[in-house]
């Protein structure tokens, strides 16, 4: 026999569910169109506009949980950023983050729109932090370029990343390497030395625990351009 208290558990289970599926549609929808309707993320996440509204009051308020919740994970991903040498920090930061393709790519989106510019820097600041405490490190160590200021290059590094991201397909192969490389690139090593460093810390490029994502083939080709390079030379 159901309780009453089964029962009442029941339609919030059941609405948590929901929401976290309009949440997930939205990543979807989003992610291939920054500017997507209402009525688009609704479809997407099979209700009507109205079932939507139930959970949201509007699409702005869909857009800030959206920017929340990306936002925890990737605060949380450059809290556990430790390591001593300032260019393995920097990479390994772009590949954990490569590894939220789906919310990197809709979080970059909606960095993208002015409306939404603001709120999405505040909930980022401590993401923001680690990577200007990283180049400053690197700049210090003469492991980095220094002929910008640290918040700058900072900037840079981050406008790179969000570059790569929004023009490349985040299930290609070659994207993940191709956004860590960049990262390198800005940063102020050669491609070379990109090499070298990447060589060094494998596990950095490794596939995912879940095996969803392989860069074998996509570092191969890097490694051989930059040993090209350098016979070039």
């Amino acid at each position: 026999m159901t309780s009453s208290t089964d029962a009442a558990r029941r339609p919030r289970r059941d609405a948590l569910e929901n929401r976290a599926g309009i949440l997930a549609a939205a990543y979807v929808a989003l992610a291939h169109d920054p500017r997507a309707s209402v009525d688009a993320i609704a479809r997407q996440a099979g209700l009507s506009r109205r079932a939507l509204y139930g959970h949201f009051d509007d699409r702005d308020a869909l857009v800030r949980e959206l920017v929340a919740k990306g936002a925890e994970r990737f605060n949380a991903v450059a809290a556990a950023i430790d390591d001593a040498d300032a260019r393995v920090a920097l990479a390994r930061l772009a590949a954990t983050l490569w590894n939220e393709a789906v919310h990197v790519q809709v979080l970059a989106a909606i960095a993208l729109d002015e409306a939404h510019l603001d709120e999405t820097a505040t909930a980022l600041a401590p993401l923001r932090r680690t990577v200007v405490r990283i180049v400053r490190e690197g700049q210090d160590a003469d492991l980095l370029r220094t002929d910008v200021a640290a918040p700058t290059l900072a900037r840079l590094v981050e406008e790179t990343a969000r570059t790569v991201i929004t023009r490349i397909d985040a299930s290609s192969p070659a994207a993940r390497s191709l956004a860590v490389r960049s990262v390198l690139s800005i940063a102020g090593l050669s491609w070379r030395e990109a090499a070298e460093v990447l060589a060094e810390h494998p596990e950095i490029l490794a596939p995912p625990a879940d095996g969803t994502d392989d860069d074998t083939t996509a570092d191969n080709d890097a490694d051989d351009a930059a040993r090209a390079e350098a016979a070039r030379s």
